[in-house]
């Protein structure tokens, strides 16, 4: 991982989340009511780079919004992420519907929207200016993943992948271009072709050995898998009321430490302490805890 004077730019989602709260899911045919609706900012995209920005990395936000989206760029700026490389499309903002139940569970229904908008003169106009060393984010949200990563590694930079929503796209993507995978047990599984997490995350890293292979795992924590070696990392116990944002979370203060030059282990620990915040709390973005609350 590159340390220094590194230029962070995350390539990703920015969506409307409405958060439904209910007793239960939904189940098929059932028709229920609410027991509350809240408006959030999220996407992975925009969760990412608040959790980065939150956690002390400057770091630049590229992706599409809506005519109805600017409250998401707002919210980027007031976090002091650079949304120059944000634009705006002629399609609705991308939005999902969540539903999140008294155990703090989610299931979310995913709009794509403004980004499902992202051609090749999008990706040229965001990577201005970035170079060798510097650091790339995506997740799977937006289009064109492959062609990003090819562009970006062409210009030198180092390219983190959470390839979440996991869908059968994942696998025609230059994979080997990847040298952080962010996973989560379910991904970790579904990318290595089965098994159970751990021994999923082994394979992985056979197959890329080049690369770290981050797998979050819920209340057990996560790990790690490089250069041939394991690390663990504990989750901290709190009552989780949303678990929406956790994993974005992780990522964001994961990358954060290393870039501030922690070693692995004190980097998943890092992400672990501020995930911890992060599910105490309702919604996407505004769950995110500040650095200060994490010391």
């Amino acid at each position: 991982m590159p340390e220094g004077n590194v230029r962070v730019l995350d390539f990703g989602s920015l969506n409307i989340d409405y958060v439904y709260k209910v007793d239960n899911f939904l189940k098929p045919g059932e028709t229920k009511s609410a027991q509350s609706l809240t408006v959030f900012a999220g996407g992975k995209g925009l969760n990412q780079a608040l959790a980065l920005a939150r956690a002390g990395v400057k770091v630049a936000q590229a992706g599409k919004v809506g005519g109805e989206g600017a409250f998401l760029v707002e919210k980027l700026k007031a976090a002091g992420v650079d949304t120059s490389r944000i634009e705006t499309s002629s399609l609705a903002t991308g939005h999902t519907i969540i539903q999140v139940d008294d155990a703090g569970r989610n299931c979310i229904l995913l709009f794509g929207g403004a980004n499902r908008d992202i051609d090749a003169a999008c990706i040229e106009r965001a990577l201005v200016g970035f170079g060798r060393g510097d650091l790339l984010l995506l997740q799977n949200e937006i289009t064109s993943i492959a062609s990003i990563m090819r562009a970006a590694k062409a210009r030198g930079m180092t390219i983190v992948m959470n390839p979440s929503p996991y869908d059968g796209n994942i696998v025609t993507y230059p994979l080997e271009l990847i040298d952080i995978f962010m996973l989560n047990e379910i991904e970790v599984v579904d990318l290595a072709g089965g098994g159970e997490p751990e021994a999923a995350a082994w394979a992985l890293g056979k197959r890329f050995p080049e690369a770290r292979i981050v797998v979050t795992l819920g209340a057990e924590g996560s790990l790690c898998i490089e250069k041939g070696s394991l690390i663990r990392q504990k989750a901290y116990r709190v009552k989780a009321v949303d678990t929406t944002a956790a994993g974005d979370t992780f990522t964001g203060y994961f990358l954060a430490g290393l870039l501030e030059g922690m070693d692995t282990s004190k980097a998943l620990d890092l992400g672990a302490r501020a995930a911890s915040i992060c599910v105490t709390r309702m919604g996407a973005a505004d769950s995110v805890p500040l650095r200060a609350e994490v010391k």
